[in-house]
């Protein structure tokens, strides 16, 4: 039985089809859930109820929003290109939920474990920002086409200071692997171990650029109702809408499971002798993305300008200048080996 899925072309398409499902299917319901977390933690700060009508404590809110989402007529604009029109959001979706076949969840459960799956998360992700510029155009209106313009720029240019931090990581283990960057944080040590303390300035960064990557507040410029509507997305109803916030979701948890395995250690224990397994992995996840809602409910918007000046003025000099400090830092040694922790080569 065995040999048929891995000696018969018919066999490992299932077997691909198969993992895929186990990985999408998880996905998507908890992407309903942390919807309703998102939401239930904003009421909170906000000090009123959230959604707790559909379902014990509101749990089905979101549910009931997807089946809206669905049930409701596409409309299409006067003169827009239909096809481009509903290709974007798809774009985007699909962008996003690729990405997740190199990220792991413990020693043994990701889809492929490519030596360069750094690289591959990074060139996916930049891809997601064709299906804002598609949509945008495709409408065949100047709002969404302006709020695709900024939403463009905004996305590439934090992609710029990621990439700098990700390299500081990269040269602390040696590789783009994220099983060996994350078995680089298993020295013993517990949750001091882990990157987030010697590559703590650059977490902080890190965060703050996956907010503006996203489009997440208060970096949410793109959607800025005073001044574009609703942003790249204002033509657009009923599922082609919801696969576009699919998508946006989507990307936010995959920021969060990067949080997760470049700074805080994957599915490692916090507490040495305690075992290491999904539990962990998911448990931090959730965590980075309480600090995601609390940071959209507490803070306020920022002006586009000030946007694309933190973007090129601070965080590029910065996070350029970490690369260098790091790289020195792993060569010769310093702080006792902290940025020197190869797992290959070295």
């Amino acid at each position: 039985m065995a040999e048929f899925f891995t000696t018969n072309y018919f066999g490992i398409a299932l077997l691909i089809i198969g993992q895929v499902l186990l990985l999408v299917v998880p996905l998507l319901v908890a992407l309903a859930f942390l919807m309703y977390a998102d939401r239930k933690i904003w009421a909170a700060v906000q000090m009123r109820r959230g959604p707790n009508v559909v379902g014990v404590f509101g749990l089905l809110q979101s549910f009931a929003d997807f089946l809206k989402y669905i049930v409701k007529e596409v409309v299409f604009p006067a003169g827009a290109d239909r096809v481009v029109f509903l290709l974007a959001p798809l774009v985007s979706l699909v962008m996003a939920l690729i990405a997740w076949a190199v990220i792991p969840f413990s020693d043994t459960l990701v889809i492929s474990n490519i030596n360069v799956a750094i690289l591959y998360v990074f060139a996916v992700s930049s891809l997601e920002v064709y299906g804002v510029i598609m949509g945008g155009w495709a409408s065949n209106s100047k709002y969404p086409f302006l709020g695709a313009l900024r939403s463009a720029a905004q996305m590439v240019s934090y992609e710029v200071s990621i990439g700098l931090i990700i390299i500081g990581v990269i040269l602390s283990s040696g590789s783009m692997n994220f099983g060996n960057i994350v078995a680089a944080q298993d020295t013993g040590y517990g949750i001091f171990s882990w990157y987030w303390l010697p590559h703590f300035p650059m977490l902080i960064l890190f965060f703050i650029s996956a907010l503006a990557e996203t489009n997440r507040p208060p970096f949410d410029l793109p959607e800025a109702e005073s001044e574009l509507v609703a942003g790249y997305q204002v033509e657009y109803s009923s599922t082609p809408f919801l696969l576009f916030m699919i998508g946006e979701l989507v990307a936010v948890v995959l920021m969060c499971a990067l949080v997760t395995l470049l700074f805080f250690g994957g599915w490692l224990s916090p507490i040495p002798g305690l075992p290491d397994g999904l539990l962990w992995m998911v448990a931090k996840m959730g965590v980075v993305f309480f600090f995601f809602s609390m940071v959209k409910a507490i803070t306020p918007r920022y002006r586009y300008d000030q946007l694309m000046r933190i973007g090129w003025k601070v965080f590029l000099p910065m996070s350029l200048g970490w690369v260098v400090f790091v790289a020195f830092a792993a060569k010769f040694d310093w702080f006792w080996g902290t940025f020197a922790r190869w797992t290959v080569g070295g």
